[in-house]
C-alpha cells in the first residue's frame, strides 16, 4: 500500500490549524510537521541529542507540514482545499509562509523509519519524560515517570510547545488522590497518559477522530494504563459526569466552543488547563472565560503559544 503525501511549505503560525483541518475535515490518515527551529534548538540541548544541520536534507525555511492520505484519495481536490484553507488563515492575520503545496507517494512501511530518525527522548521535567517505544532510556530520577509513545500515523508526540505547556499545567494541578481528568481533543492520548502517570485515578479522553481513539488505546496499552476511557465526541458533547480537571490542547477557535460546556462538567473547586492558544487569540479567550464565570489564575508562555490555568470566579 502507498500513501499520498501533501507537503506544504508554510509557517509555524498555521501548523496546528492545518493539522486539525486535515484530520477532522479531510480525514487524513496522519499528519507530521518539521520546524527549522526544532532542529536548531535540539543542537543546544545539554544531553545526548546530536543534530548535524548539514546532514539534514530539505530543511524548511520555517515549517514543513505533511498530511498523509490513502493513495486513492483525490490529489487535485486535496491540494485545492488546502490552498483555500491557507488563504482563509491568512485572512485571520496569520503568516502562511511560501504556501507552496507539493504531492508525492510513499510506501506506508517507510513511515516508521522516517519517524525514528528525528523523534527522540524528551526529558520534559523532573517528573516526566516522553520516550519513543524503540528508545532504551533510563529515568534521570528514580521516580521520573516515562510516557512511552508509538508515533505511527498518530498525532501529538510531545514535541510541540503547546503539549508541553499543557503538561506543565497537569504537573501543577494534580496534587491529590483520587482525582478525575477529562482530556478534550486527546489526539494520541499523550495528556491523558501524562495525567495517569502523575496520579490521576479516573481519566476520560475525547476526540472526534476514529484514528485518535485507536491511537489513545494503543498508547495507553503501551504504558500499561488501564484507567483511561475513550469517547468519540465533539469536545464535551454527550459526556456524562463531572471532573476535577478539564485539560484541552486545541486551537483557540475551538476552545471558544468548549468554554460554555465546562461549568456543567467541572466539579466544585475544579481546575481547567488550556493550551494551543496563539498569543494574538488570547483576548478572545479571556473575554469568553469571564462571560462564562471563569478566571485565569496562571498564564504560561513559550514562544507565541499560551497556556492557561483556570478556575471558576469567586462567588
Amino acid at each position: 500500500m502507498k500513501l499520498l503525501i501533501i507537503k506544504i511549505d508554510t509557517s509555524h503560525e498555521v501548523e496546528d490549524a492545518l493539522g486539525i483541518y486535515a484530520m477532522d475535515n479531510l480525514n487524513a490518515l496522519g499528519i507530521e510537521s518539521r520546524q527549522r527551529n526544532d532542529f536548531e534548538q535540539a543542537g543546544w540541548l545539554h544531553d545526548s541529542t546530536v543534530v548535524e544541520m548539514d546532514d539534514i536534507k530539505d530543511l524548511p525555511k520555517d515549517t514543513y507540514f505533511y498530511a498523509y492520505f490513502d493513495e486513492e484519495a483525490d490529489k487535485d481536490d486535496l491540494v485545492k482545499k488546502f490552498a483555500e484553507k491557507l488563504q482563509e488563515l491568512q485572512g485571520y492575520g496569520l503568516k502562511i509562509g511560501d504556501a507552496k503545496i507539493t504531492t508525492s507517494y510513499i510506501k506506508d512501511q517507510d513511515w516508521n523509519t522516517a519517524w525514528q530518525k528525528y523523534y527522540h527522548v524528551i526529558d520534559f521535567s523532573r517528573h516526566l519524560a516522553i520516550v519513543p517505544e524503540w528508545e532504551d532510556y533510563q529515568p534521570a530520577f528514580k521516580d521520573q515517570k516515562l510516557i512511552k509513545l508509538d508515533p505511527g500515523l498518530a498525532f501529538g508526540t510531545g514535541n510541540h510547545k503547546t503539549t508541553q505547556l499543557a503538561m506543565m499545567g497537569l504537573e501543577r494541578d494534580i496534587t491529590k488522590k483520587p482525582i478525575s481528568v477529562v482530556d478534550v481533543g486527546t489526539g494520541s492520548g499523550i495528556l491523558a497518559i501524562a495525567a495517569a502517570k502523575l496520579g490521576a485515578t479516573d481519566i476520560l479522553a475525547t476526540d472526534i477522530s476514529d484514528e485518535s481513539m485507536t491511537a489513545t488505546k494503543q498508547n495507553a496499552a503501551l504504558n500499561q494504563i488501564k484507567n483511561i476511557r475513550v469517547q468519540k465526541t465533539s469536545l464535551l458533547a454527550d459526556v456524562k459526569g463531572k471532573f476535577d480537571i478539564i485539560v484541552a490542547n486545541i486551537l483557540a477557535e475551538i476552545l471558544l466552543d468548549l468554554i460554555p460546556q465546562m461549568d456543567a462538567h467541572l466539579n466544585e473547586g475544579g481546575k481547567v488547563i488550556f493550551s494551543g492558544i496563539d498569543y494574538k487569540q488570547l483576548p478572545k479567550i479571556q473575554k469568553s472565560l469571564a462571560e462564562n464565570g471563569f478566571k485565569i489564575d496562571l498564564t504560561m508562555r513559550q514562544g507565541r503559544w499560551i497556556g492557561l490555568a483556570i478556575t471558576r470566579k469567586d462567588k
